[in-house]
This record gives C-alpha cells, sequence and structure tokens, in this order.
C-alpha cells in the first residue's frame, strides 16, 4: 500500500495488514493536519476529518465487517461502540460483510433473515443510513 500512497501523492497515511488472505484497511491523505485517527483495529480505521476552508470536522470510519458469520456479532459491537463518540457527522464506508435485503444478493446461498435483521438493526441503533451500491 505504501506504493499506492506513493503514486496518488499521499504523504501521510495508516495501511492495517491482512488476517490471512482477508481483509486489510488503508488510509491515505496529503496535508498534515487534515485528518486525526482515532482508533484502528483490523476491522476499522477511525478518523477526524478537518476541513480548514470551512473550519468543520467531521468523522470518516473505513470498516471491515468480520467474514466469518459466528465472529459478525463482535462487528456490530464495534460499530456500536464508535457510536458512542460521535458528536460531529459520520461517514461509515468499507465491506461489512453483509446485507439488509435478500434483494441485493444475486446466486449463492440464501442469508438467514435474522442475520440481516441484526444488521438493519445496528444501523438504525447507530443513525446509520444505507446509501446503496451499485457495480462489482
Amino acid at each position: 500500500m505504501e506504493m499506492v500512497h506513493q503514486k496518488c501523492g499521499f504523504h501521510n497515511g495508516i495501511d492495517i495488514g491482512t488476517a490471512g488472505s482477508k481483509g486489510g484497511l488503508s488510509l491515505g491523505w496529503k496535508g498534515n493536519d487534515l485528518v486525526s485517527v482515532r482508533s484502528y483495529s483490523n476491522f476499522h480505521v477511525d478518523a477526524d476529518i478537518h476541513d480548514p476552508k470551512n473550519r468543520d470536522t467531521w468523522r470518516l470510519t473505513g470498516f471491515y465487517g468480520n467474514p466469518d458469520e459466528r465472529s459478525r456479532q463482535g462487528s456490530w459491537d464495534l460499530l456500536r461502540f464508535l457510536e458512542h463518540d460521535c458528536a460531529v457527522p459520520w461517514l461509515v464506508f468499507g465491506d461489512f460483510n453483509e446485507i439488509t435485503s435478500s434483494l441485493e444478493k444475486k446466486g449463492g446461498r440464501l442469508r438467514p433473515e435474522g442475520q440481516m435483521e441484526d444488521f438493519r438493526s445496528v444501523l438504525k441503533n447507530c443513525s446509520l443510513h444505507d446509501i446503496g451500491f451499485n457495480g462489482r
């Protein structure tokens, strides 16, 4: 990822390595004062983004939901934990490894309704809104 950061002109960044062959997170930025990393783990990078032009701060969280369905509740607990410390606008993006509805799925085995309901519940609890996805 360091080479990608350099090619994009990002002088600063944080890279979280993969757990086996899955996962990995990276966040890069150009200015020293633009980003303040709050916390990170194998499943998230949480940062405050400072907009000097408007003198505003907002929050950005890159998120990777646990690929193991049996451990997914830990991902939702992490989102709830992060939400408790949010007093500014918050954008969460990434791969949650879950869907909100069977209509989002094409092929493969069906998702249990309870599993999708747990995801919808954490989105609601954290006041997050799914903006959808197009493409691969």
